[in-house]
C-alpha cells in the first residue's frame, strides 16, 4: 500500500490567504473573537477583542491554547487572528510600559465578568496610576461592604488585567497579596508606577 503524502504548504500563500480571511472578517462575517499576542516587558501577552472591544487579556503563563477555548466556550467558536484589528491594544501596551501614566481609551467588553465581579471592576477603574488600595478599603467603596474575600476572587478572575488595573490593590498589611500574572510581575508594575521605570 502506497502512502499518500499531501503537498508541501508555501508559506506565502497560506499568509496571503489569512489576510485576505482577516480582511473581510467585518460586519456580518466578524469572528466571536479577534486575537493577537503582544511581546512586552513582562512577557507575551494575548489580546483577544469582540466587535465591541477588548474582552481578554491574558498572561502567558495562562496557556493560549486554554484561554482560547475559554473564549469559545463563553463567548463563541469562531475566533481568528487578526494582529491588525488590535494595533490599537498594541500600542496601548507600548505607552503603559514606557511610563504612560494614562494611556489613550480603549473600548472595553467585560461580559466575562457579572455581578458582584463586575461592580469590582468597575471600582478598580477609578483606581488612579500609582495609587494602591487594599482589598478591605475597595471593599468598602462596593455594595457588599464586607465581602473582601469576593473582592480579592474578583481581582484573582479579571478578565482584563493592566488596563483594569487589579495590579493596584494589595493587602492591609502591606503585602501584595496574589495576581494572575504572578506576584512577581504585580511588583513590577507597582514599581513601574511608582519610579516610572519598569524593574528587571
Amino acid at each position: 500500500m502506497t502512502a499518500i503524502v499531501p503537498p508541501p504548504t508555501d508559506p506565502a500563500l497560506l499568509a496571503r490567504l489569512h489576510e485576505r480571511l482577516e480582511a473581510r472578517a467585518s460586519g456580518p462575517d466578524a469572528p466571536d473573537v479577534h486575537y493577537r499576542t503582544v511581546d512586552s516587558p513582562v512577557g507575551r501577552l494575548l489580546v483577544a477583542a469582540t466587535e465591541a472591544g477588548v474582552a481578554r487579556i491574558a498572561f502567558e503563563r495562562e496557556g493560549e491554547g486554554a484561554v482560547l477555548q475559554a473564549l469559545a466556550d463563553r463567548i463563541g467558536p469562531r475566533i481568528l487572528r487578526t494582529p491588525g484589528r488590535l494595533d490599537d491594544a498594541a500600542r496601548w501596551f507600548d505607552a503603559y510600559f514606557a511610563g504612560s501614566r494614562e494611556p489613550f481609551a480603549l473600548p472595553l467588553d467585560t461580559r466575562l465578568a457579572r455581578g458582584f465581579r463586575l461592580e469590582v471592576l468597575g471600582h478598580l477603574r477609578d483606581v488612579r496610576y500609582g495609587q494602591r488600595v487594599s482589598y478591605a478599603a475597595l471593599a468598602a467603596t462596593t455594595s457588599s461592604p464586607r465581602a473582601v474575600r469576593a473582592v480579592g476572587t474578583a481581582c484573582a478572575t479579571n478578565p482584563l488585567p493592566l488596563v483594569i488595573p487589579c495590579h493596584r490593590v494589595t493587602r492591609s498589611d502591606g503585602s501584595v497579596g496574589a495576581y494572575l500574572g504572578g506576584p512577581e510581575t504585580k511588583v513590577r508594575l507597582l514599581a513601574l508606577e511608582s519610579t516610572g521605570v519598569l524593574p528587571s
